[in-house]
């Protein structure tokens, strides 16, 4: 699972975005600087040019703020699901031979325990591979366990039916959840919001080359806006790395696992 880290490379990109701005606004403001030397005016071309890649840029920005707050909410709702799935397949149990029961619900136990502790390790990598791959084994272990438990005599006729689905569903939403990790817009999305907004500066800088003096607060706000907004998009968009976590819902599987007796 390749995951960015938000802390670390997302203020390296905030900060090479901030200072980038700035040096292309400066640039653009020498370029313009130089045309009105050589040409005794700029022209209204480059204000259209400029408005053009603004719009450009805020489109961008849009979208991929968009995207990233829809993959966020979309992770707090698969949550959801695995609870109310663990939570289902748990109550099913019921259905089986009494006799299986008790193995079966102290592997249930084990098996939620490592799922919750698979996103209390990030962003320990490691750490959370080692319990995703003991959730993966325990799987097996209750498939196993399930299927053996619903061919004893004693069994219902229909606790496959109600048992087998139910595991599977809860089994299912695991892979959806780690599938969920790994789906990020392509890195060039964010190197072309970053070259967006570099061009956009360059192009204002060269608009105010025309005139008097040099209001540096509105251009240092101009950049830090840039680049803030372009870490809070990585915030959202890895929310179990940076500040921005989801981390309060697994208290979900918290209650399901405290339901257990």
């Amino acid at each position: 699972m390749t995951i960015i880290d938000p802390i670390l490379h997302g203020g390296v990109v905030t900060t090479v975005t901030f200072f980038g701005v700035l040096l292309a606004l400066r640039l653009g403001r020498l370029l313009g600087g130089r045309a009105i030397a050589r040409f005794g005016s700029i022209g209204n071309t480059i204000g259209s040019l400029e408005a053009a890649v603004f719009a450009l840029l805020g489109l961008l920005i849009a979208f991929t703020f968009s995207g990233a707050l829809t993959r966020f909410d979309a992770r707090r709702t698969q949550v959801v699901q695995e609870a109310n799935a663990i939570g289902t397949a748990w109550l099913r149990i019921d259905v089986l031979p009494v006799a299986a029961q008790p193995k079966l619900r102290e592997t249930f136990k084990d098996y939620v325990d490592a799922r919750i502790a698979t996103y209390r390790k990030l962003p320990d990598m490691k750490a959370a591979h080692a319990e995703l791959a003991r959730s993966q084994d325990l799987q097996d272990e209750i498939w196993a366990q399930a299927l053996a438990a619903i061919q004893l005599p004693k069994s219902r006729v229909d606790a496959g039916m109600l048992v087998m689905p139910a595991l599977n569903d809860m089994f299912d939403i695991t892979t959806t959840r780690f599938a969920a990790t790994e789906l990020h817009p392509p890195g060039a999305i964010y190197l072309m919001l970053i070259a967006l907004a570099l061009v956009a500066a360059l192009l204002a800088g060269y608009q105010s080359a025309g005139e008097k003096g040099s209001a540096w607060i509105h251009k240092i706000a101009f950049a830090a806006i840039v680049s803030a907004t372009v870490y809070v998009i990585l915030e959202i968009e890895y929310p179990r790395l940076g500040l921005i976590r989801i981390d309060a819902i697994d208290h979900l599987l918290i209650d399901v696992r405290a339901r257990m007796k």
